[in-house]
């Protein structure tokens, strides 16, 4: 089984949508997920900002999603952020 560390942050952002359902997202959070719907990376720019500053906002905004899943994803997406 791959490791959530190998997934690439395409794959990292279809299992936020899986997991959260995109019907369910807290509207603060969505415009940022959206965002990272459009990045290859967090190196990536969307727009004038850069992937890693989407990636803090939806963090920000996304203590609404919780779980097991979601744990594992904010922890990986953190880790990316250093």
């Amino acid at each position: 089984m791959e490791s959530i560390k190998d997934k690439s942050f395409p794959s990292l952002v279809a299992m936020i949508i899986d997991d959260w359902k995109w019907d369910k997202v807290y509207f603060g959070a969505k415009p940022y997920l959206s965002a990272m719907m459009s990045l290859s990376s967090i190196e990536d720019t969307y727009g004038v900002d850069s992937g890693d500053k989407i990636v803090r906002y939806f963090l920000a905004y996304a203590s609404q999603w919780k779980g097991p899943v979601a744990r594992e994803i904010k922890a990986e997406l953190k880790r990316r952020l250093k």
